[in-house]
């Protein structure tokens, strides 16, 4: 049942959302109605533009401050604030999550297979696909790398990749390469029973990774 889901949210379907609509149009239409009824008596003439139907946002929260994603950002982000290195470079992160905190405060230097076309004030962007051999360039490169939530897609293709079964470990072994000697580390993936949720991840076990 849960696979079928996913299925169907594939090809652009969401059953709840779409329940969760329809059962919010009563609502949009009164207070439109409203709004019009009031537009008569005001003195400021805001003219009608398009519509723009926001369904579900009265119910939510102000902002979206949970889940591991949100917590794992801020918590590396902090790590390197204070451990203060000479260089950061990530490789995959997340742009509009953990890149954007540490860019706040110091440069970051970014590694990703997808083009970054969007110039960013203290991200530095490398396209690099880490399938292939790392460039001697980038040997011994930075004393500070991060690779959150990223190893687990390589080798399934889901991001323009190529498909292979321990594309991972290419990707471990050119991490290990940009790493300078003693330098610091900060890496997660998804942990429980080792499976592959094909095209979207691996599950790695913690007797595996250690």
């Amino acid at each position: 049942m849960n696979s079928l889901k996913k299925w169907i949210l594939a090809f652009g379907f969401h059953p709840e959302n779409t329940f969760t609509a329809l059962s919010k149009l009563p609502k949009y239409f009164r207070d439109r109605k409203t709004l019009n009824r009031q537009k008569v008596s005001s003195k400021v003439n805001f003219q009608f533009g398009n519509s723009y139907p926001c369904l579900f946002d009265e119910k939510d929260e102000g902002g979206n401050a949970k889940g591991h994603y949100f917590h794992q950002d801020l918590l590396v982000a902090r790590k390197i604030f204070f451990a203060n290195p000479k260089k950061h470079v990530d490789v995959g992160s997340r742009i509009d999550g953990f890149v954007s905190h540490v860019a706040s405060f110091r440069e970051i230097e970014i590694f990703d297979i997808r083009d970054i076309k969007t110039k960013v004030l203290n991200i530095k962007f490398t396209k690099t696909d880490f399938l292939k051999d790392l460039n001697e360039s980038f040997y011994n490169y930075t004393d500070s790398l991060s690779c959150l939530h990223t190893l687990e897609h390589f080798g399934l293709g889901r991001y323009g990749d190529k498909v292979k079964y321990d594309g991972y470990l290419d990707g471990f072994e050119n991490l290990y390469k940009l790493l300078k000697h003693g330098g610091k580390f900060y890496f997660s993936v998804p942990i429980g029973p080792q499976r592959i949720e094909f095209n979207a991840h691996r599950v790695f076990s913690i007797k595996y990774l250690l």
